[in-house]
């Protein structure tokens, strides 16, 4: 377990899950003291369970647990979690068996922030200055987006909403805490809207399957996250499909 300084009143417990999209392992956050609330109690592991336990105990007891999505590596842990504990409720958008929740939700010290495109589900929690991110901002790197009708529509305008928020720390899924939150959330953005500049010179250049606007949009990518990059590429086909910006004839990678 970690701590953050005092001002946040926030500590840290992270699984051991690491991977090309998790990072280091997923982030357990353990938010306020006498209770503590925990957010995204990860992966369905026995020894990162007893040990976000242990840290609940240790800040006083653990009065609930919020999930900013249904992802397994975020909220796999819920409900053993919560039975360890004596059957504390869940909240999330989407969970089997959670009390459900959505945007400006208060639950305990947090306040649900709508912010999809990553999963039509996700929420960022605020928790004072500090905001937990889930996946939608990570510590290091950019994030996939998950196709749905205005997946990349709705993930800009969340950005803009964290930002109007001014807060001072952002607490992230993966990766370790951002202190210049101002500056990530409009890097975010800018990379998205960098991402779509390239598709569109790709498809006025004529480029019109899969891997000729991966190879173009998406070169800087690694082969592991080919597969990522190919699931955001149908978010960003789709949102140029809403505006009347996409040509014909073009290959949409398949999405179940």
């Amino acid at each position: 377990m970690s701590e953050l300084p005092a001002a946040h009143d926030v500590a840290l417990v992270r699984a051991d899950n690491p991977g090309p999209l998790t990072l280091t392992g997923t982030n357990t956050w353990l938010a306020g003291h006498d209770p503590c609330w925990v957010v995204d109690p990860g992966p369905p592991l026995d020894e990162h369970v007893a040990a976000v336990l242990a840290a609940g105990e240790a800040r006083g007891g653990i009065a609930g647990v919020v999930l900013t999505h249904h992802h397994g590596d975020h909220s796999g842990a819920a409900d053993a979690l919560a039975q360890a504990a004596g059957g504390m409720p869940i909240y999330a958008a989407r969970h089997a068996g959670a009390r459900l929740i959505g945007d400006g939700s208060v639950i305990g010290p947090l306040q649900a922030i709508a912010v999809p495109g990553h999963a039509p589900d996700h929420l960022c929690f605020a928790f004072g200055t500090a905001c937990f991110t889930g996946d939608a901002v990570l510590g290091e790197g950019s994030v996939f987006l998950a196709p749905d009708p205005g997946a990349l529509r709705g993930y800009l305008a969340g950005l803009q909403r964290l930002r109007d928020r001014d807060f001072a720390v952002l607490l992230p899924g993966h990766g370790p805490p951002v202190t210049d939150a101002d500056a990530r959330l409009a890097g975010y953005a800018a990379h998205r809207l960098e991402r779509e500049r390239r598709l569109v010179a790709a498809l006025d250049a004529g480029a019109r399957n899969v891997d000729a606007l991966l190879d173009a949009a998406w070169a800087d990518v690694p082969p592991e996250l080919r597969l990522a990059a190919t699931v955001t590429l149908v978010a960003h086909l789709d949102k140029l499909q809403e505006e009347g910006r996409l040509p014909d004839g073009v290959q949409r990678p398949e999405w179940g």
